[in-house]
């Protein structure tokens, strides 16, 4: 649809549930907090430090687009530094038009300068909440809950497990294990996830990036996931003439045949397990050659259960609004199509029922409603 510009976007209501803490910082408060601490940067220009960040990430490579967040974490390991850095994260994805938000981080990250796991997680929330707090005094509410992300090379999964379900009334939603896929597989941390499951607790498990169908399999069918943490791979189970970008012929625009879903894809489908797509980041790792090829499109048309995320603001130079300005771009979406996402990912979200169904029905559709008249 022509008609929708970025800004138009900027004011729908957003729902975002792939978004790193340490992957959102602000270049000024990078800069800002290195110099309090002495860590030196590559560039000390928020400008240029920002640039960096975008093009260091944009490599196609997974392992080296995670190299950057050496920078932000360094940044990331005192009280006052993670309190501005979640409130900052609040307000800037309020402005964005974000309504709901799931932010994740690894507590393990954050213990270098002598803070316990307990200290990092009440100075996230402690900042997220005055964030929070001054976004809806400036009329643009939000919420947000925490994900607690474990690395998944380290061997502190379950300690992690423990945290999250510990915190889960105190703000946070869900867990996560995240890190390089390659060599390490979701099954390493079976223990973790089979003691949430005991406790009825929901997580999600980054599968299906840097790595294939294998990851996907082992993430839901071994260690239960309730989403997948992008999931993008998913397509390598796709076959068929219309499996590609485009599922129109040259010829008068007719479809050829449909794809065909294989056993996991179908699966996938079927149980409506949410996709935690990230096209912008999918494109820098890798993952996809570019926004117009992304699987997204094919997905949306199959219609798999898709949300649309940033996964990590700083480094793909983007924001919520940016994304869904590339698909419109890409894929002349309109209204409805953002919509439908939206409404996709609240559904997916780690908090109740009834509370997902006040955000859909009170704040999302009638937005919605209006854009579309």
């Amino acid at each position: 649809m022509a008609g929708i510009t970025h800004s138009d976007i900027v004011k729908a209501p957003k729902v975002l549930l792939h978004d790193h803490l340490d992957g959102g910082l602000r270049p000024a408060t990078i800069v800002e907090l290195a110099a309090a601490i002495g860590h030196e940067l590559p560039a000390q220009d928020p400008e240029r430090l920002g640039e960096w960040f975008v093009a260091a990430a944009d490599s196609g490579s997974l392992e080296r687009y995670l190299e950057t967040f050496a920078h932000t974490v360094a940044v990331m390991q005192t009280v006052e530094g993670l309190h501005r850095v979640a409130k900052e994260c609040a307000l800037d994805l309020a402005a964005d038009g974000v309504v709901y938000a799931e932010v994740r981080y690894a507590p393990e990250q954050h213990l270098e300068r002598g803070l316990t796991l307990d200290e990092v997680v009440d100075a996230v929330h402690a900042g997220f909440r005055d964030g929070c707090a001054e976004a809806a005094a400036s009329g643009s509410p939000i919420r947000i809950g925490t994900l607690l992300t474990a690395m998944r090379h380290a061997a502190r999964s379950q300690e992690i497990a423990e945290l999250a379900v510990r915190y889960r009334d105190a703000g946070v939603v869900g867990f996560d294990i995240a890190g390089a896929e390659a060599g390490f597989p979701p099954t390493r941390h079976l223990d973790a996830f089979e003691y949430l499951q005991r406790e009825n607790a929901h997580f999600t498990i980054h599968a299906g990036e840097a790595f294939g169908l294998p990851s996907i399999w082992e993430a839901i069918q071994w260690c239960g996931a309730d989403r997948l943490g992008h999931g993008v791979r998913i397509v390598d189970d796709i076959t068929g003439p219309s499996a590609g970008p485009s599922a129109a012929t040259a010829t008068g625009g007719t479809q050829s045949a449909p794809p065909v879903l294989g056993r996991l894809a179908s699966y996938v489908r079927d149980k409506r397990i949410p996709l935690e797509l990230c096209p912008s980041s999918n494109v820098q790792t890798g993952a996809a050659a570019s926004i117009a090829e992304h699987p997204i499109k094919l997905l949306h048309d199959l219609r798999f259960r898709v949300t649309v995320n940033t996964d990590n603001r700083l480094m793909s130079g983007t924001s919520m609004s940016r994304e869904m300005a590339l698909l419109t771009e890409a894929f002349g979406w309109g209204w409805m199509e953002l919509q439908w996402l939206t409404i996709n990912a609240m559904k997916s979200a780690f908090i109740p029922y009834d509370e997902r169904l006040v955000l859909i029905n009170e704040v999302i559709k009638p937005a919605y409603a209006k854009l579309v008249a």
